[in-house]
């Protein structure tokens, strides 16, 4: 599904809305997640804290009429794009949320569907793509080490 240019607008105008709750200069705040819940009969995404307290949400048209069955692995590439994006424009820094936090995405039943981005600075998600070649690595190494 490609969303146009003013839906990835309102999703990221969404997103910094909800971050801004957590900019005030004030103390520290401890919240584990913040969950971006996409909703395919309404449109809306609603984004909420561990206590279920509504930060923003937005009504993003394409996913009113969006016909298929995969709406999460669609707005999960779309979240997780974005909020890539945010992190290396530094936005995140300024948040007074306590490390480590995760976005993540969730269903209506407010199940965790994936993680969208770790904000931690000692951890490294592991992926597909960090994970490539591992294998033949790793055997490598053995093999080098056994010879020795």
């Amino acid at each position: 599904m490609k969303l146009s240019q003013s839906s990835l607008s309102l999703i990221e105008e969404a997103v910094r809305k909800a971050i801004g709750k957590y900019t005030c200069g004030c103390e520290q705040t401890i919240v584990t997640d913040i969950h971006l819940q996409p909703n395919q009969n309404s449109g809306e995404l609603s984004i909420f804290d561990d206590e279920d307290k509504e930060l923003a949400h937005a009504t993003i048209p394409e996913w009113m009429t969006y016909e298929g069955d995969d709406l999460y692995e669609q707005a999960e590439r779309t979240l997780s794009n974005l909020l890539g994006k945010l992190k290396k424009e530094g936005i995140f820094d300024k948040m007074t949320i306590l490390r480590p936090f995760s976005f993540v995405l969730v269903d209506e039943n407010k199940e965790t569907v994936a993680e969208l981005l770790l904000m931690d600075d000692d951890t490294l998600l592991v992926n597909d793509e960090l994970l490539k070649g591992l294998d033949e690595e790793l055997d490598a190494f053995l093999k080098d080490l056994l010879e020795k």
